[in-house]
């Protein structure tokens, strides 16, 4: 029963921090600089990760489905075609949402959690300001906004790096088989499913990390605590919504 309780009480303040996140502001003009200053913390410098990421996952995707396709009667082109809709449906957006809920999640969760043991968010509402609107939506925005770029920049350079690692390191297929494989039945709905997914896991990671580094209370080891639950129950919210959000938008 106290699990249970702990549940409902925790979505009960997370809806509550989510309708005072949402609530209009006084002025729109503070968070425009705020909005361009989270767009470079949380998107421009999570670039390098995501790109390095890529690769590896589109290289050594390929590589293991043209090892498993050793079989003369399957045309080599469908590495090409296995890599391009498996970095399409699941790698670039679930994967690198993964990814981005360790480095953006504890990064948003640390950064919330040290301003409220510091006492700078009591500043703030001394101050006449909402805390949670001014500190939170610019980066929910953010997230929303960037995310599905970076999702699509993963695409096309999982994409390379299945031909880096299939057909240049490794031979496992030639240039045109693969460009074949990329090209055979491609299905544009599928580009609309990953950005919705994308923009749905933006919105868990940072709105879910704001929760706890918000609600830290104590020293510099509760905000580290805030930063661990953060990620934990971003990843798991992903998975989650991962499942019904393909349940309801392919199948």
């Amino acid at each position: 029963m106290t699990q249970r309780n702990n549940i409902f009480s925790t979505l009960g303040e997370y809806t509550l921090f989510m309708l005072k996140v949402f609530k209009k502001p006084e002025k729109l003009k503070m968070y425009g600089s705020q909005y361009f200053r989270e767009l470079e913390a949380i998107g421009l410098n999570s670039i390098g990760i995501v790109f390095l990421i890529s690769v590896f996952m589109g290289a050594v995707l390929t590589i293991q489905t043209g090892i498993n396709l050793e079989n003369p009667f399957i045309p080599l082109y469908l590495i090409g075609y296995a890599t391009r809709d498996s970095m399409i449906l699941e790698f670039s957006s679930t994967i690198v949402c993964l990814i981005l809920a360790g480095k953006v999640g504890s990064n948003v969760s640390s950064e919330i959690g040290t301003m409220r043991v510091t006492e700078q968010i009591d500043a703030l509402e001394i101050m006449g300001v909402n805390s949670a609107s001014y500190l939170v939506l610019p980066k929910i925005v953010a997230a929303v906004t960037f995310f599905p770029f970076l999702v699509i920049m993963s695409v096309f350079v999982g994409v390379w790096g299945g031909w880096l690692g299939g057909c240049v390191l490794t031979e496992v297929l030639t240039t045109g088989q693969y460009i074949e494989g990329l090209r055979y039945y491609f299905v544009p709905y599928y580009i609309v499913y990953s950005l919705i997914k994308t923009s749905v896991f933006a919105f868990i990671i940072t709105s879910v990390s704001s929760y706890y580094g918000y609600h830290t209370a104590g020293g510099a080891l509760e905000v580290g605590r805030s930063s661990t639950r953060a990620v934990v129950y971003s990843s798991v919210l992903i998975l989650l919504f991962n499942l019904i959000l393909t349940q309801l938008l392919l199948v």
